[in-house]
């Protein structure tokens, strides 16, 4: 009966030790504008943020719409916010490190509200040889790793995961069809 009871005991103690944390998570950032501004400031000096990230942040820390746009506006005139040059090295990380393709780059940018105008010039920026080299990079490593024997499944197998990479289906048939994969 001890033992029950100290195991019960146990999991009170770290049920309420876990909740205490959970509490401190609830409670609400409540910042001033000038130390938002600032920590805006640092957040954005890390790395290259979008505008909706930032807007985001600002509303998590309390900031009211006005100073939400006033800030924004500010970032922008100090060059810490830049959508043009987030897009930029948004589409090129996002191709030469995680090597996925246009679909999926430009879904991802869509989702972080960029203008269609500045995705179309980001995805214009990657090179067409390069490209279908990556694709074709891609295929491959996936075919040498395959254990599908029969061709007509294998070629689905292969053309579900290069979709599923953002790959666009002609260029991925293109492929596929000419290495006899």
């Amino acid at each position: 009966m001890q033992r029950i009871s100290s195991i019960f005991g146990l999991r009170r103690k770290i049920y309420q030790f876990y909740q205490m944390f959970d509490q401190e998570k609830q409670k609400e950032i409540r910042l001033t504008k000038l130390q938002a501004k600032k920590r805006a400031e640092n957040f954005c000096a890390y790395q290259e943020r979008s505008q909706q990230e930032i807007r985001d942040k600002l509303y998590k820390w309390g900031q009211y719409p006005a100073d939400v746009e006033n800030i924004i506006v500010d970032l922008i005139a100090d060059n810490f916010l830049n959508e043009e040059r987030f897009t930029h090295a948004y589409t090129s990380g996002k191709f030469k490190i995680k090597h996925w393709g246009k679909i999926k780059i430009a879904n991802g940018l869509k989702f972080k509200r960029i203008p269609p105008r500045l995705v179309n010039e980001a995805l214009n920026t990657i090179d067409p040889d390069e490209y279908i080299h990556t694709l074709t990079q891609i295929i491959e490593k996936k075919a040498r790793v395959l254990r599908e024997k029969e061709p007509y499944k294998r070629k689905i197998k292969l053309a579900q995961y290069a979709i599923s990479r953002g790959f666009e289906k002609d260029l991925i048939f293109d492929i596929l069809n000419s290495n006899d994969l």
